[in-house]
């Protein structure tokens, strides 16, 4: 099913704000490495907003992926400071790994194995 308008709407807000809240809590560099939101979809309903983080160097992600659960309310508050004039009512967060990056790297790996092999 397509993304309405204001899905896509919502979803741009909330990770604009998303991204700049990381910034001042300190969320995108923990422990040498960089998180990113790579993207945040809306359900049809506007009450979850699934934020999908971009893990890069990060050793463990899913350690990684807990402290922003432990730290969701805390998030929430601040989103929620700063959209109540766009929004009714403050989806629920919901933070996944986005493991395009992994995907990425796997393929690049698998083409210079071909083309080593087409080599020899």
């Amino acid at each position: 099913m397509e993304e309405s308008k204001r899905q896509k709407q919502v979803a741009g807000v909330i990770q604009e704000e998303l991204n700049d809240i990381f910034l001042r809590m300190g969320l995108n560099m923990i422990n040498g490495g960089m998180v990113s939101i790579s993207g945040v979809k809306i359900t049809p309903d506007l009450l979850e907003a699934r934020v999908y983080l971009s893990l890069f160097q990060v050793k463990d992600q899913e350690a990684l992926l807990n402290r922003f659960e432990d730290r969701k309310g805390e998030i929430k508050k601040e989103l929620g400071l700063r959209v109540k004039q766009q929004l009714r009512r403050m989806p629920e967060l919901r933070f996944f790994k986005d493991d395009t990056l992994d995907h990425v790297f796997k393929m690049e790996k698998l083409f210079k194995q071909i083309n080593d092999e087409r080599n020899k």
